[in-house]
């Protein structure tokens, strides 16, 4: 949807700015010269300098060309802020938890890897690289008009072995030389968190993902398998803080570079939604606002 949005903004501006320059350099040039030469055969005795200022006072603007006129500036200002510099998203669920809780709105950072054009996506000029642990919004890659947010964890060429809850990396090897093995991301435990899913409380740790330091959420009571991941050139390993209760790389795959849309970088609202179907008032109506939650993202 996201996308769309940004096509609507694209064609909008295109079409309000066509008109604005069509009259400017063409139809109210053309109009004053009709009336220039209505006036030359009909207004006798005037001085040029007032026949031009009784054109430029008859030559009126139509109300459809002066609505495009204002709100020109208005389409290309949201389309220019929202493609290249900040993005509004809402959260949508609980898989990033305890980072975004759902009812977060947040700024994704657009112009933090790379300026694409809002229509066909294709990177105009890369302004700097994904970093392990970068909170990042991206298209989902079995259906790209869905955007996902997800914490980047393996970087192009990397191993990564999911075991016991533990992420675990590899760096990347070339074939017939000796490997290095592969080392633990630092986890420590933080004991209970005050987060209930399915009646289990679910224990709360800190990660430390390269220089990046935060908190996960796992399920005791969720059974661990062990998978290795072998991260492709020019694709990330995507997790989500919540990890027993989160779709991500381990399930549907990798998350092709071209996909990325920006780096999260702030929760600018955060809205408690708790009401119930039998409630008066709609579900989607808030019932509080979080401001304790307006700040940077971890």
């Amino acid at each position: 949807m996201a996308n769309y949005f940004s096509i609507f903004l694209v064609l909008v501006s295109a079409v309000t700015g066509l008109v604005w320059l069509a009259w400017a350099f063409y139809l109210a040039p053309k109009r004053a010269a009709e009336l220039q030469h209505t006036s030359s055969a009909s207004v006798s005795g005037a001085s040029e300098s007032g026949r031009s200022a009784l054109i430029q006072d008859e030559v009126e603007m139509p109300a459809w060309v002066d609505t495009c006129v204002q709100m020109f500036p208005i389409f290309f200002g949201v389309m220019i802020f929202r493609s290249f510099i900040y993005e509004p998203f809402q959260i949508p669920s609980g898989s990033m938890m305890p980072t975004l809780l759902e009812g977060d709105f947040i700024l994704v950072e657009k112009f933090a890897y790379g300026l694409k054009d809002p229509v066909f996506r294709s990177e105009i000029v890369e302004t700097g690289e994904i970093q392990r642990g970068d909170v990042v919004v991206f298209k989902y890659p079995l259906d790209t008009n869905i955007d996902y947010i997800k914490r980047v964890v393996g970087l192009p060429g990397e191993t990564i072995i999911y075991s016991n809850k533990q992420v675990f990396i590899q760096a990347p090897c070339e074939p017939g030389k000796l490997c290095e093995r592969p080392q633990p991301v630092s986890l420590e435990s933080l004991g209970d968190s005050e987060f209930i899913q399915r009646g289990v409380a679910l224990d709360l740790f800190n990660e430390k993902l390269g220089d990046v330091e935060h908190q996960i959420l796992r399920n005791p009571g969720n059974p661990s398998p062990a998978y290795k991941y072998d991260v492709p050139d020019g694709h990330y390993f995507v997790l989500g803080d919540n990890r027993d209760n989160s779709q991500d790389s381990r399930f549907w795959g990798f998350v092709p570079e071209e996909n990325l849309v920006g780096k999260a970088t702030f929760i600018w609202i955060s809205f408690d939604f708790g009401r119930q179907e039998k409630d008066f008032l709609p579900t989607w109506v808030p019932t509080g606002v979080r401001f304790e939650r307006v700040g940077s993202i971890k």
